[in-house]
């Protein structure tokens, strides 16, 4: 791993034994500590962790010894970011499936599939990344091509958001799948009466059953992956959002014994087993994980018309989307959460999704303060329930959404909703804080395209002229508070990171330029140079 250099001597400075010996002193830089009046720093001293000290480098020097000492050479430098909305474990398991993302075709997709199977043959392919939406038909595939090319192995392709599986008939023979199966919180497509193997939400988990598990080998390195994939863009933190228990344990084994260190906050999976236990047990907090909320489904995506929405979508008369859990069984979890320390964060995208959300917590939380309960996503919101926001409840939102949906959002919802929608401004007004991230790997890892997508509301061709909805653009001082500060608070951890202060974590990232202050189009061109995590060098 390259490294950049650091000046070490056993009498660096001068030896004064007034001093106190520290481990790292940083000078030189242009810090942004995102402390409570964003102020600005030149400087800071790291001992056992943690940053000790922070301010200009005369006074650091003339307190501290240092074991070494870093000259920044007037580089920026942010706290750790975080990602308050990712499935890790998802990208890790990515690197070992056949990769569908920016894919411009259906013929496209056999090509990869047919060209993966044959480098790595296995019992079944999989893969994930497809969208229809940048095809230049702009419906969902058919499984004709994909029974000729693999009349005996099943194959499961996952859609770019995760809300959709394409499949052949061997994987529905091999599910029992016919025309005639029945299933609520999604839809089995069919087409002039017969399948076409797509799977929307619930139904998809009819093909889990016949999927082979990761062996243990693999799922330590689908871990490895998605930690050097994270920690090369600067991501110090991140927010899985939903992961079983064996894979909490195994990150927890795996951060004990040094093989792992990015630090994760890790959303339970909404399964009885994994709420049986984890609700009993209590919240799970070490320097490297903390486990305390539960991750709920409440409908599906927008790109695949799952979003359950009030009034029908406006480009498929009579459709509604779905709920993926009933609206009942929201209602009934929020109690039962509530009623213990976890947090309840729910996936919601439509507005009918987001309303049950909200009412349910409203509910649920009475007489109830400092919760931090979120709406994960937020994504459509009517214009009468922005208030909800207002009593404590956190909308975690991933900005790269509105600028990958922006080409097609107001097909969905008209020209009128689709203002209540990625209405990041709004949402912050209302709530006083805004938690951003990324949902990679249905959007790319890179967290700089999140404060892109923030600020700029363009793509990286900066379309449209102008931004998109710019009303709801946020500041670059919100957008990094929303990756860093606030998005540490909505985990409860705003004393122990999220900005660059004694006594927090010494995560810091040395970027290749200043993200603030440089315009706006040379932000998805931002790299992290330099990442430490705990005060040790991890790139």
């Amino acid at each position: 791993m390259k490294r950049i250099l650091l000046i070490a001597t056993a009498f660096l400075i001068f030896s004064c034994k007034t001093k106190e010996e520290v481990d790292l002193i940083v000078t030189n830089a242009d810090i942004y500590t995102v402390d409570e009046n964003f102020s600005n720093a030149s400087s800071f001293a790291i001992k056992d962790g943690k940053f000790v000290a922070v301010g200009v480098a005369e006074e650091i020097l003339e307190k501290y010894n240092a074991k070494e000492l870093l000259d920044a050479e007037g580089k920026t430098i942010v706290p750790g970011l975080i990602d308050a909305h990712c499935h890790f474990y998802g990208l890790g398991q990515n690197q070992q499936v056949v990769d569908l993302v920016g894919t411009s075709s259906y013929d496209e997709i056999l090509e990869k599939v047919v060209a993966f199977h044959k480098e790595r043959p296995s019992n079944f392919v999989m893969g994930r990344g497809w969208d229809q939406n940048d095809w230049e038909v702009k419906e969902f595939p058919t499984k004709e091509k994909l029974d000729e090319l693999f009349p005996d192995t099943p194959v499961a392709l996952r859609r770019i958001d995760g809300h959709a599986l394409l499949v052949n008939q061997k994987a529905l023979d091999l599910a029992g799948i016919t025309v005639d199966t029945e299933t609520e919180g999604g839809e089995i497509v069919k087409k002039n009466g017969k399948l076409t193997g797509v799977l929307v939400d619930n139904p998809m988990g009819l093909i889990d059953p016949i999927v082979p598990p990761l062996t243990k080998e693999q799922q330590i390195q689908a871990l490895k992956d998605a930690e050097r994939i994270s920690l090369g863009y600067g991501l110090t933190t991140v927010n899985d959002a939903g992961l079983d228990r064996e894979i909490i344990e195994l990150i927890d084994s795996l951060q004990q014994a040094g093989e792992i260190s990015i630090r994760l906050y890790a959303m339970v999976s909404n399964y009885p087993e994994n709420l049986d236990y984890f609700l009993d047990k209590g919240i799970i907090k070490t320097d490297g994980l903390n486990v305390r909320s539960v991750k709920v489904y409440g409908d599906g995506a927008l790109g695949s018309r799952g979003a359950a929405l009030r009034e029908p979508y406006s480009d498929k008369p009579g459709h509604f989307g779905a709920m993926v859990t009933p609206v009942d069984q929201i209602e009934a979890l929020a109690q039962r959460i509530a009623a213990t320390d976890y947090q309840m964060n729910t996936h919601a995208i439509g507005d009918s999704a987001n309303i049950v959300v909200l009412r349910a917590y409203e509910k649920a939380l009475e007489g109830k303060t400092d919760r931090r309960w979120k709406v994960e996503h937020a994504q459509v919101i009517s214009q009468s329930d922005f208030d909800y926001f207002e009593n404590g409840i956190i909308p975690s939102v991933q900005p790269t959404h509105a600028t990958s949906d922006m080409y097609w959002a107001e097909d969905r919802l008209g020209p009128e909703r689709v203002k209540g929608a990625y209405a990041f401004k709004d949402l912050l007004d209302k709530a006083g804080l805004v938690a951003l991230g990324t949902d990679f790997p249905v959007e790319q890892v890179n967290p700089f395209l999140t404060f892109y997508a923030a600020v700029a509301r363009q793509d990286v061709e900066q379309y449209p002229e102008g931004g998109f909805q710019m009303e709801n653009a946020l500041s670059r001082e919100e957008t990094l508070k929303g990756m860093t500060i606030w998005a540490a608070y909505s985990n409860f951890e705003e004393d122990e990171k999220g900005s660059i202060e004694p006594g927090k974590f010494a995560d810091f990232v040395i970027l290749s330029d200043d993200i603030m202050t440089i315009p706006s189009e040379e932000i998805p061109n931002v790299t992290a140079e330099h990442v430490f995590l705990g005060g040790v060098q991890k790139k």
